[in-house]
Parts: C-alpha cells; sequence; structure tokens
C-alpha cells in the first residue's frame, strides 16, 4: 500500500504543471513581431486582401466575354387550329397544332465597338488599384503600429515618472511630519507636502488608465489581445539619419499608394470613355445553331417538315442613331476624367506638405532630445541639492515641491522627446509611402 500511494506521488510530479503557471513569466514582443501579427490578423488588410480577389473575379469574368457563349431554349407552343396553306383553293396542312422546339447555339463575338476589351482592360486596372490600396492599408497598418508602439511606450513611462513621484513626495511628507512633529516647520508647510502627495496619487491613477487605452489601442490595431504580463520591446537611443526633404518629396510624388491609385484612375477614364463610345459602332457575331421541331416533348417526331436542322448565321447590328445618348455619355466619362486629373494635382500638393511637415516636426523632435536630456540632468541636480538643503532647513517645502516639479516636466520631456521623434520618423514615412 505504502509503495502504491509512493509511485502515485511520483506520478503526480512528473506530470506537467497547470497551464497558468507555464505562463507566468513575462514574454518581450518586438516590434518586428507586433508588425506581423498586425499584418495577419488586421481587419483592413483583411478587407483589402478580400476586395482585391474580387478584382481578380472580375478579370476572368471580362475575359470570358471573348469566347464563344452556348446556350439552350426549349419551347411549346399549343395553335387553336392546325396551320394549312391554301393552294388553288385547297387547304393544305402545314404543321400541327402542338409544337415543340428546342435548339441550341454557339455565340462568338467578333467585333463589338471595342467594348470587350475596353472592360478587360478597366478590369485589369481595377485589379491593379486594389493591390495598391492593399499596400497602403499594409503601410498604414504598419506605421500606425509603429505609432501607437511608441506612445504606448511613452505612456508606460510617464506612469513610471508618476509612480516614482508618488514615491518621491511620500518620503518627503515623512519627513516632514518628522520636522513637524520637531516643532521645525509650520503646519502650512506640512499641508502643502500632503496636498503635492495626494495631486501625485491622482496622476498615478490618470497614468494608469492612459496606459491601458494606449494597450487597447495597440491591440486593436494587432487584431488579437494583449496580455498584462507582456512586455513591449523598448528603445533607449536612437541614430538620427541624414534625410534631404526633396529626395523624400520626389519619393512621395512617385510611391504614395494614393496618389498612385489616382493616376491609374486616369488611364481608367481612358477606357471608360472607349466603353461608352463603343455604342457607336457595329457588332459583329458569328453564330451556330442547332434545331429540332416536332409535335411531341422530345421535338422528335414532325410529319410536315424536317425535324433537324443546323446554321451558321453572320451577325451584324448598328444602332446609327440614339438622340446623342452615346456622345452624352461620352462627355460624362471625359468630364469625370478632368476631375480627377484636378484631383490628382490637390493630391500632390496636399502630398508635398505633409511630407514637409512631418519632415520639420522630425526635425524639431531631433532637436529637443538633445536639450530635453540636458535640462533632465539639470532637473535631477537641482532636486538632489533643494532636497538637501531641505534636509538642513535650508529650503522650504515650497522649494522642494518646486524642484520636484520641474523634475518630472524634464523626465516627461525627455521621454516625449524620445518617442516623439520616432512617431514623427513613423508619420514621415507613412507619408512618403514606406512600410
Amino acid at each position: 500500500m505504502t509503495r502504491s500511494i509512493s509511485f502515485l506521488l511520483l506520478l503526480i510530479l512528473c506530470l506537467p504543471g497547470p497551464a497558468l503557471s507555464q505562463g507566468t513569466a513575462p514574454r518581450t514582443i518586438t516590434l518586428v513581431e507586433a508588425i506581423n501579427i498586425a499584418l495577419q490578423n488586421n481587419p483592413s488588410i483583411e478587407e483589402a486582401k478580400a476586395k482585391r480577389e474580387g478584382a481578380l473575379a472580375d478579370i476572368k469574368g471580362a475575359q470570358a466575354d471573348f469566347l464563344p457563349k452556348a446556350s439552350t431554349l426549349y419551347s411549346y407552343t399549343r395553335l387553336a387550329e392546325q396551320p394549312f396553306q391554301r393552294v388553288n383553293g385547297l387547304e393544305r396542312f402545314i404543321g400541327d397544332e402542338n409544337a415543340h422546339h428546342w435548339d441550341v447555339s454557339l455565340t462568338q463575338p467578333l467585333f463589338t465597338g471595342f467594348a470587350l476589351t475596353s472592360k478587360k482592360k478597366m478590369a485589369e486596372i481595377a485589379a491593379e488599384i486594389q493591390e495598391i490600396e492593399s499596400e497602403r492599408v499594409a503601410i498604414y497598418v504598419s506605421q500606425d503600429l509603429r505609432i501607437a508602439w511608441f506612445e504606448t511606450l511613452f505612456s508606460q513611462r510617464l506612469g513610471q515618472v508618476a509612480e516614482e513621484n508618488t514615491a518621491a513626495l511620500t518620503a518627503h511628507l515623512k519627513t516632514a511630519q518628522g520636522f513637524y512633529d520637531q516643532g521645525l516647520i509650520s503646519r502650512n508647510d506640512l499641508l502643502k507636502a500632503e496636498v503635492a502627495l495626494a495631486q501625485a496619487r491622482q496622476d498615478k491613477e490618470r497614468a494608469t488608465a492612459d496606459i491601458d487605452i494606449a494597450r487597447s489601442r495597440l491591440a486593436t490595431i494587432l487584431g488579437i489581445e494583449i496580455p498584462q504580463s507582456d512586455l513591449l520591446e523598448d528603445i533607449n537611443s536612437i541614430e538620427p539619419a541624414p534625410l534631404l526633404l526633396t529626395e523624400l518629396t520626389g519619393e512621395a510624388l512617385s510611391n504614395n499608394p494614393v496618389l498612385k491609385s489616382y493616376r491609374l484612375g486616369l488611364s481608367q477614364y481612358d477606357n471608360s470613355i472607349k466603353l461608352a463610345g463603343s455604342t457607336a459602332y457595329p457588332t459583329v457575331a458569328l453564330v451556330g445553331k442547332y434545331e429540332q421541331n416536332g409535335n411531341d416533348l422530345g421535338a422528335e417526331i414532325n410529319s410536315y417538315t424536317n425535324e433537324r436542322n443546323a446554321a451558321l448565321v453572320l451577325t451584324a447590328q448598328w444602332d446609327f442613331y440614339d438622340w446623342g445618348k452615346t456622345s452624352a455619355a461620352v462627355a460624362k466619362q471625359q468630364s469625370e476624367k478632368k476631375a480627377l486629373a484636378e484631383r490628382v494635382r490637390a493630391m500632390e500638393d496636399q502630398i508635398r506638405l505633409e511630407v514637409k511637415r512631418a519632415f520639420l516636426d522630425l526635425r524639431v523632435a531631433e532637436t529637443n532630445i538633445g536639450t530635453a536630456r540636458q535640462g533632465l540632468v539639470q532637473a535631477k541636480e537641482n532636486w538632489r541639492i533643494t532636497e538637501l538643503q531641505y534636509q538642513n532647513q535650508v529650503a522650504t517645502s515650497t522649494d522642494v515641491l518646486d524642484s520636484r516639479t520641474l523634475l518630472i516636466q524634464a523626465e516627461s520631456n525627455s521621454f516625449r522627446a524620445l518617442y516623439g521623434y520616432r512617431i514623427a520618423l513613423a508619420r514621415l514615412e507613412r507619408a512618403v509611402g514606406r512600410r
């Protein structure tokens, strides 16, 4: 009995533990991993893929219009009287009261006034536009993720600042309470320390909420929830790259996906104009037909004419006058093309402005990094000296709280400059058309 119990205990110890215990260790997610996850799970990506598949299906449909189409027809006619023909005053029956007919035909279009070729080119351009749209969505998702990523890191840093500030003011209040108990400071100085600590605790709660909001926004872009235990890959320094505004603007005008889509839209209108004008031409088709006529359901019995027949027919149809409908349709497409051309011009100006704004924001952020870093060093030294002076009763609580406020502001500015640079860079790359 004892051996059995020992064996069971050993077996239990050898079994793997619960899944919860295996996942307690925090995991660090890299930015590259996050981008790949977003490109696989983001709903906008899936929507763009579905639209692209639909555009490719349109190409197949347009190509099918060039091939012969097979059709069949079955009809039944019941006549009130058996049809006859009078010949020299005599009536001769020429058909049955029951007339069954069925046929099968193949129709091959030969010329449609360039309608089929225009439709095919329009479908191909539409698919190319959807391909560019997929790339645009991928660019926006990637760069939006970068922005949300660094905004989340920034909010976490501010949360750390708020937590450190709460701890520092808690220690200051403890010191102030001791000085007050010894009669070294007034009640008013103690109240200032208590108010400052209360405000710091409120700021900490606000910072915690901001972190949750930032992580939720990041999860929305990712398309999956981020466990609270997971850590985000952080940055400690940056290496500003040499960038030229003229080169960036030229790259944006060439690669911006929205602008590329608009330019393809101009080519689309060229084919739309051809399609609208195709009705001014005749249409020519070749029809091969096999038919049967009879008085039975299978149309196989016919006492008056041949049951079966086949024909090869060349048809041509031309609506040579339609009261200006075709010319009006062409004029409409030409006007819409002109409107799109003006929109392209406006978009080019907008892209130039967007790139310039993002470029200048990047330069400002780059400059602010050095300034903020120097200000942080000075604020830390100011806090250290003021705290030391307060310990020796050379400075007041007001001096301590003022120096603490300056330090918080300096730390916030330092992190804002650091992450602001990466956010500005992401916005610049999005404007240029980079992933």
